[in-house]
């Protein structure tokens, strides 16, 4: 290998892992990521527990339904919550109750004894540890990176992290499944946990700054609403990510049934698939995290989307493994694009004192309408069949990219303003530096 090049090559590597020269941040990344393997065995070892016991559709959708329904719910309360507590201990104790919910269902299963509604209460009761646990969490990134210019890599290593889980927790659950059944999978996440508790508390940080005097609580949840809706760059981020979300992501609690019935494979050919959306989106997340500019993010999320669509739609008519697993792998890299862009370039515009209610309305776009699109996927794929239900959720994930797209002008211009303060447009960074205090745009 030539020296120029594998120089470049090192220079790629250190910059793509900046945000791991923080301490706190290097502890949640590694404490994190075991745990989320054990997330991503539950997931799949859950949708092919109910599809063994019911072979249904629909309560795919409904089991989907009620382990998402409760951010849509809760998650603009929760943020205010956030906002007021430590973001450290809401954490932990969001953890501790997610182990005890994969303890549960691993005694159940493992006893033989379980039903569809324990499944249900429980992922219900999941979704309400998640209302609480993903503002607080997205939140969080920016006390574990000392230098704001890392804020964004930081981001897109946390895509990085939770898509590597991805690659690998459906690939070994499908295994376990096979070989020793979904309760040792719901076990190995329970204990899983323990990770990420020890990195949470050995962590240093620095004492947060609370403003001596607060509004009510609902007046606090208005200030968080009334900046989403009034700033039409954010508002249109999360927007098409709501859009998104309904529309397009509800493709993965059909994917037992591509598995068995499309496909004619079982709990190996379903974790092929799950972990075929993984290595799209690990890919993409690394390439991100390579970035060093948000620069681009706002056409890149819409276009990111409109592949994401595309994809699905062209995977819906796949009869053979050998190609929908390729689609799968451009789906999974488009998602993760317009995920990790929307929260990236979210995160840069916001201003610390309503980041977690600004991050609880992300919650709600991203996995807020998941439910609704869990709910209507699995019944329209018990009427009109699964290559059905996620053609027509694709075509509509695209038309929402190009109704963004026409925006996007506008949209620019408003966020110019912000960019000029932060310094991150490139023709008058050297003059104003870097900003270290983010301020709200102003209300439009």
């Amino acid at each position: 290998m030539p020296p120029s090049l594998a120089r470049r090559l090192r220079a790629t590597a250190a910059s793509m892992g900046r945000a791991l020269r923080h301490r706190n941040y290097r502890l949640y990344f590694y404490g994190q990521g075991t745990s989320l393997i054990g997330t991503w065995l539950t997931r799949v070892a859950m949708s092919w527990l109910v599809y063994r016991l019911t072979g249904s559709e629909l309560l795919l959708g409904v089991v989907g339904f009620a382990g998402q329904i409760p951010t849509f719910l809760l998650s603009p309360f929760a943020g205010v919550l956030v906002d007021r507590l430590d973001r450290r201990r809401v954490l932990v104790v969001t953890q501790v109750l997610a182990m005890v919910q994969s303890g549960l269902l691993a005694v159940l299963t493992i006893s033989g004894v379980v039903t569809v509604t324990q499944i249900v209460a429980l992922a219900l009761f999941q979704g309400l540890v998640n209302a609480f646990d993903i503002p607080a969490r997205q939140a969080f990134v920016v006390q574990m990176v000392d230098a704001r210019e890392d804020l964004p890599n930081a981001i897109a290593l946390n895509s990085s992290m939770v898509n590597g889980a991805r690659l690998l927790g459906p690939s070994l659950a499908g295994i376990l499944i096979a070989v020793v059944g979904e309760g040792w999978c719901f076990a190995i996440d329970s204990a899983s946990y323990v990770a990420v508790v020890a990195s949470l508390l050995a962590m240093h940080l620095r004492p947060q700054p609370r403003p001596a005097g607060r509004a009510r609580f609902l007046g606090e949840l208005h200030e968080g609403l009334r900046y989403v809706a009034g700033f039409a760059p954010v508002r249109a981020i999360l927007l098409l990510l709501a859009w998104v979300s309904l529309t397009a992501m509800p493709y993965a609690v059909l994917m037992p049934v591509f598995a068995g019935e499309i496909l004619h494979g079982g709990a190996h050919t379903f974790g092929l698939l799950m972990a075929s959306t993984g290595v799209g989106a690990l890919f993409s997340a690394l390439w991100l995290a390579a970035r060093r500019t948000v620069l681009g993010l706002g056409r890149l999320l819409a276009v990111a989307a409109a592949s994401f669509g595309s994809a699905l739609v062209v995977f819906s008519f796949s009869r053979s493994l050998w190609l929908s697993a390729p689609l799968l792998v451009v789906a999974g890299g488009a998602m993760m694009l317009q995920m990790a862009s929307s929260n990236t370039v979210v995160q840069t515009l916001v201003d610390e004192r309503i980041r977690g209610r600004v991050m609880s309305f992300y919650a709600v776009a991203f996995l807020g309408m998941m439910p609704f699109g869990s709910l209507a996927g699995g019944w329209l794929g018990q009427r009109l069949g699964a290559p059905a239900a996620v053609r027509l959720g694709g075509a509509l994930t695209v038309l929402g990219a190009l109704l963004y797209l026409r925006r996007l002008p506008e949209l620019r211009r408003l966020v110019r303003p912000v960019y000029e303060q932060l310094g991150i447009l490139p023709e008058i960074a050297d003059g104003l530096g870097r900003s270290t205090n983010l301020t709200v745009p102003p209300e439009r």
